[in-house]
């Protein structure tokens, strides 16, 4: 299959024509074209140094690399939870957990314990009943009224009830799981199967791996709709351990054969030992990279890859001893920048130079404005949104107005105010200047005590926004 560089070559078009052209505003550029597709992937638990265009030289991830040359790689990019609910429900929101009612999981948590729930004790448990306040608002609503189709293929953690489920939030099409994570191969999370198409469970693809079927799924809805504007979101669960009951836990999964190709000689003997669990890591994210070509170039077989937006980020930050945050501090579920901080990766061409760097302070968050800005679709009124557009930051003409960012986990928080970055958590605490320690290892705390009661402060009066917010369930007593 020819690739998207062989075919821009073709077309007499080089890298130079996805380069940021003249000093007109974006919407003029815009304007008269038909409105973009939209390619929104998201990787789970995926490290902040996993990527070989973030600096890794092991990892094998050349569809990214070549993603990020064409685009903008965002090294201070953030998400609004150190793990998958709360993070998922911000992207598609715009608004923090605290505000839209989804602040923390719909797990249940015997299963840690090993425990398999019986069908009728899990039909009454909160992994099922729990999801997503109906009032909230979701991007493929928002962008229905400017004529986009919309689907997502693979993972939606917002509620498994009718009522919850992707179709009735907005979307036009859904296949994919339901709730934080499932076996790569059975499709169980913890022996409850786990796939839908549509409103429907299935088991029909058991054992098939995941991102085969999601990228499956993804390329047939982008041949079936290329002729109109769409909204394509890819949510893999690699690399995500896999949730099943299995002792040990099996961590990430990926084919064997496979990884033997791609990182060398592996036994499953020595399943369980360290450097195979970051072999089987590595070849989950490479499986889920070629499965991110294939759909690149098929934008481009199409034509369609100068009118898409492509969006790459981590859900959070990688979890384990498998991912690699470095050179960050702590992982998943933690506060510091490891679990908070995210790879992010955004090609528009026309907009955002090709192979450029963006440093600016920037969330998640941000995503839900810029995309219904760009498909000329209207905002929702009386609906208040925690971010703004940063297509103009990401095209180099303006800073961003993101100036402060505030986090949550039930006891756990943190807080980010200029580069002054204030932990207080059950896995450590401290003031940290991220300008000059992104690690997170100077605290600062008895050297600027005026700092840290500033930050504090900050924190304070954003804790009192979100209370006096209108209530949202499922989580919230109102």
């Amino acid at each position: 299959m020819m690739n998207r560089r062989e075919y821009l070559k073709t077309m007499g078009l080089g890298l130079a024509a996805l380069a940021l052209p003249g000093c007109s505003s974006i919407s003029e550029r815009q304007a008269g074209k038909r409105p973009p597709n939209i390619v929104l992937i998201v990787s789970d638990d995926q490290g902040y140094n996993d990527l070989g265009c973030y600096g890794h030289t092991e990892i094998k991830t050349p569809n990214l690399d070549q993603l990020a040359a064409e685009g903008s790689r965002l090294r201070s990019f953030y998400v609004t939870w150190p793990a998958c609910t709360p993070s998922r429900g911000s992207l598609l929101t715009g608004r923090y957990p605290q505000r839209n009612g989804t602040y923390d999981m719909f797990r249940n948590d015997l299963v840690d314990h090993d425990y398999l729930y019986p069908k009728e004790e899990y039909a009454v448990s909160w992994e099922m009943v729990g999801g997503m306040d109906t009032r909230e608002v979701l991007i493929p609503k928002v962008l229905k009224q400017a004529g986009y189709v919309s689907g997502i293929f693979g993972k939606w953690d917002l509620g498994q009830l009718h009522r919850f489920l992707p179709l009735q939030r907005g979307f036009d099409e859904f296949y994919g799981y339901v709730n934080t994570g499932i076996d790569y191969w059975t499709h169980e999370r913890y022996g409850v199967p786990s796939m839908y198409r549509a409103n429907e469970p299935i088991t029909e693809d058991k054992g098939t791996y995941t991102t085969d079927l999601f990228r499956r799924e993804a390329v047939r809805f982008i041949e079936k709709h290329k002729d109109r504007p769409f909204f394509c979101y890819v949510p893999f669960n690699a690399p995500h351990g896999a949730s099943n009951l299995e002792r040990p836990r099996p961590g990430v999964q990926a084919p064997l054969e496979y990884i033997r190709a791609n990182y060398g000689q592996y036994n499953p003997k020595d399943a369980n030992s360290r450097r195979a669990k970051r072999m089987r890591y590595m070849a989950a994210v490479t499986y889920m990279d070629e499965a991110i070509g294939q759909m690149m170039n098929l934008l481009a077989r199409y034509g369609l890859e100068e009118n898409t937006i492509v969006i790459f980020f981590s859900d959070n930050g990688g979890s384990g001893s498998a991912a690699d945050n470095s050179p960050l501090r702590g992982g998943k579920s933690r506060m510091f920048e490891g679990g908070l901080r995210v790879p992010c990766i955004v090609r528009w061409p026309g907009v955002v130079e090709a192979g450029s760097v963006c440093d600016e302070f920037l969330s998640s968050m941000e995503i839900f404005p810029m995309i219904c800005n760009a498909a000329g679709a209207k905002l929702p009124k009386d609906v208040v949104l925690d971010g703004s557009d940063m297509s103009r930051v990401l095209a180099g003409r303006q800073k961003s107005s993101r100036k402060e960012m505030f986090w949550k986990r039930r006891g756990d928080k943190a807080a980010r105010v200029g580069n002054y970055k204030w932990v207080e958590s059950s896995r450590g605490s401290g003031l940290f200047d991220l300008s000059s320690d992104i690690g997170e290892q100077h605290d600062l705390s008895k050297e600027k005590p005026e700092v840290l009661s500033m930050v504090k402060s900050r924190f304070a009066a954003w804790e009192k926004r979100m209370a006096e917010a209108e209530p949202r369930g499922p989580f919230r007593n109102f």
